[in-house]
């Protein structure tokens, strides 16, 4: 139960300070680019990347090489990216080229950060790569409305006995962000994901097609909840959003390209596998995803990890055009 006196101080910030002001003294906790932050004050596009991928996602030098071009595919579509970390401490949202090439140097010594460990490693001044989940919070905070990703997390398999849901759903239930993703990671129960984001309350739309994508293949044979055709679709839809005021975020899924996309059969037996051997090892809680992810990339023979480069880059392109879409409404 939180105190009289931090009960006080919460009162006098909500009833002394306009949202503009509340706002602005949330905004001045972050650092965020000069890049970004006249963008922002000029109402271009801004797109919000995760950089956990750029950590833990692969290997050094190849995890700078990605993030680099990543960046690269979103300004040349008109939009200016918004690398998101916690670096000494300090959440930037925007990182300089010295800046990513410490993160991707780093590697996976750099603490992997969800909303629920934010406070921790700006408290400890620590070094912090974002999940979807957190990379959501300090986007929100600064006024970026579409962030891009390669999957979201979700609801594992055999959560039912496990109960390990990724926070990136309640998340989405509660941030009014457009996320750009291949869907959901196919290590995860797509179909439980599904009715879950549909609890929260998140609109979620595939991209030029009827069924939901499975991050490494463009089919998962699930119906998609909805369908849209073009970034202008996309656009409409997070703008209707805003002015409707409602808090809960959109999740657009983009089918990985067809020249890209794994054998299926491949990917699922390596994800069984995989699975398989993190129940055995007692691989658990946020250190699950990485380790099936480089175990399935390691039984494909880097096949899932060509897939993956592939995917983000592909929604890179997308989602920035959904940005500079989105800014033409505005």
């Amino acid at each position: 139960m939180a105190s009289s006196s931090a009960q006080s101080r919460i009162s006098n910030l909500q009833n002394h300070l306009s949202p503009l002001e509340a706002n602005n003294k949330l905004r001045s906790l972050v650092k965020i680019s000069p890049q970004v932050s006249e963008a922002l004050s000029n109402g271009r596009a801004v797109v919000a990347l995760e950089s956990t991928i750029i950590s833990h996602g692969m290997p050094y030098p190849q995890n700078l090489q990605t993030a680099k071009e990543v960046e690269s595919i979103v300004r040349e579509n008109g939009a200016i990216p918004a690398t998101i970390a916690i670096l000494n401490g300090v959440p930037c949202i925007g990182l300089s080229e010295e800046e990513l090439e410490r993160l991707a140097s780093l590697g996976k010594s750099v603490q992997k950060t969800a909303g629920r460990d934010i406070a921790n490693v700006v408290a400890t001044r620590g070094n912090g790569a974002t999940t979807v989940s957190a990379t959501l919070f300090f986007a929100s905070m600064v006024g970026i409305q579409v962030f891009v990703t390669g999957g979201i997390g979700g609801v594992h398999r055999h959560a039912n006995h496990s109960m390990d849901i990724s926070s990136d759903l309640t998340a989405l239930g509660r941030t009014p962000i457009a996320v750009i993703s291949a869907g959901v990671k196919s290590i995860l129960d797509i179909p439980k994901t599904l009715e879950y984001l549909e609890t929260q309350e998140v609109y979620v739309a595939a991209y030029k097609s009827d069924e939901f994508p499975a991050f490494f293949t463009e089919k998962s044979g699930c119906k998609a909840p909805s369908r849209v055709n073009s970034p202008e679709d996309c656009a409409r839809v997070i703008d209707a959003n805003m002015k409707l005021n409602r808090q809960a975020g959109i999740l657009f899924a983009i089918p990985i390209p067809k020249h890209h996309s794994a054998a299926g059969n491949l990917i699922e037996s390596a994800t069984q596998r995989a699975l398989t051997e993190a129940r055995e090892q007692n691989v658990t809680g946020n250190a699950e995803t990485p380790f099936l992810l480089a175990r399935v990339n390691e039984l494909t023979g880097g096949t899932s990890l060509a897939a993956n480069i592939a995917l983000v880059k592909n929604n890179a392109l997308i989602g920035s055009q959904i940005a500079v879409a989105l800014s033409q409404l505005m």
